[in-house]
């Protein structure tokens, strides 16, 4: 079917700044629609998001401008063509950008018709969004392993203010051999972990993901140490059911070659920011790592990789990757990771996300799709798109209905899916 018409809206994402949703209709009728997350926290390489910068309105980040550019100069150009081919279609919007980061149409635009796209062309062959993904990119995948939970449990840095200089510590559960099994285990524990919290006399307030952002913590361990009692607070064993992942998002506390951890009031080198977190590895049943250092320190991230190789715990790549095939080639160049975060805005389409997954399976690595902290969508791709290319976690918070959201979908998928997904435990075994 070849497409009829597209229509762009400014819609409201997470943090009540705009966002933008993309309306797809082919020739038969069929509609596709998607909307798309920006994140609060991210990284200098990602496609670009275009906002108003009009300080009259929503202080500069409203959409209409990016929901002009699809209503005015990406329809024009894709309206009658197949949306079946969608890596045609990809490749078309990119090429009439004509930027290394798509600065004049704007990531944003053009990664919403990319997905409202495969929406439409998705339920035109009657078929589930990821089923569609690996038809359309004729992806040599047979069989289906869903993806565990990784679920954001207290959060910090630019996700929550007077918290952690850490981003995110979260709960990542293996025990079970379903998903939905694996996602009760993890909110248990999250919710034996507010008892925690407060018995520590810290608040329970949540930040952008939904996750606790207590104020006043001194120390960015501490969140380990709660997160373990909460654990065994729920009868579950550390490392066996269910284990602790860190983002650090370093590159939001390094400054002039230094680590500021201010709620410790002190500043690291990268040497010693090493040591530091090498000892909480040795301490704590920490399944993987996210984004510890700064997103151009190569260097630093190829030796650190080198001790978690040692440790069997995946070193991700999020800033320094940004879901482009450039960036990861020279990540799995230098050694600098063992697995890649995997954010469908960072990189503006469908087809170059896909893409940079199957890269990264191509050389062994764990992909990790991922929500947005500050302007997240009830837009599930993420899910499906974790399923299509065989994940092994997806990451999102753990309330919130544009959270919650993913993990009903991924629970609909298992769901759909029946015996035709191997058993998740085995995946688990794999990647690790």
């Amino acid at each position: 079917m070849t497409i009829k018409s597209i229509q762009a809206r400014e819609i409201l994402s997470s943090g009540g700044t705009p966002s933008l949703e993309v309306n797809v209709e082919l020739n038969n009728g069929t509609v596709g629609i998607a909307s798309v997350p920006y994140g609060a926290s991210a990284g200098s390489y990602e496609a670009h998001v275009l906002f108003d910068e009009d300080s009259t309105r929503f202080k500069g980040k409203g959409m209409l401008k990016a929901v002009a550019h699809i209503n005015e100069k990406i329809a024009p150009e894709i309206i009658n063509k197949n949306a079946d081919d969608q890596r045609s279609i990809d490749s078309l919007m990119v090429k009439f950008d004509g930027t290394n980061n798509k600065e004049n149409l704007g990531g944003n635009a053009i990664l919403g018709v990319s997905l409202a796209v495969a929406r439409a062309a998705a339920t035109d062959h009657k078929l589930p969004l990821y089923e569609w993904i690996r038809t359309a990119f004729d992806l040599k995948i047979t069989e289906f392993r869903l993806p565990n939970p990784m679920i954001v449990a207290i959060e910090g840095g630019k996700h929550a203010a007077r918290s952690t200089d850490l981003q995110e510590y979260l709960l990542s559960p293996i025990g079970n051999q379903s998903a939905s099994e694996n996602i009760r285990m993890g909110l248990e524990v999250y919710f034996n972990l507010k008892n925690v919290l407060s018995e520590n006399k810290y608040s329970t307030n949540v930040g952008n993901e939904g996750a606790f952002a207590p104020d006043g913590i001194d120390s960015n361990e501490k969140p380990l140490q709660m997160l373990l009692e909460a654990i065994k607070r729920t009868g579950l064993t550390p490392g066996k059911d269910i284990g602790l992942s860190i983002d650090a998002a370093a590159s939001e506390f390094y400054s002039e070659g230094k680590y500021d951890l201010a709620v410790e009031k002190r500043q690291m080198s990268a040497r010693e920011l090493m040591v530091y977190f090498e000892d909480w590895l040795n301490k704590y049943p920490i399944l993987t790592v996210e984004d510890m250092f700064a997103e151009d320190a190569w260097e630093d991230w190829a030796t650190f990789n080198k001790i978690t190789n040692n440790l069997n715990i995946p070193n991700i790549g999020d800033d320094l990757t940004v879901t482009n095939t450039k960036r990861l080639q020279k990540a799995i160049d230098q050694k600098a990771i063992t697995a890649i975060l995997i954010k469908l805005n960072q990189i503006g389409t469908l087809t170059e996300t896909v893409d940079c997954c199957m890269l990264a399976r191509a050389h062994g690595m764990m992909t990790v799709p991922s929500h947005r902290g500050g302007g997240e969508t009830n837009d599930t791709s993420m899910v499906d798109l974790a399923v299509a290319v065989n994940s092994g976690f997806i990451k999102v918070g753990p309330t919130r209905g544009e959270r919650v959201c993913k993990y009903n979908r991924l629970m609909e998928i298992e769901s759909g899916l029946g015996d035709k997904a191997s058993p998740i435990g085995d995946q688990y075994s794999q990647i690790f």
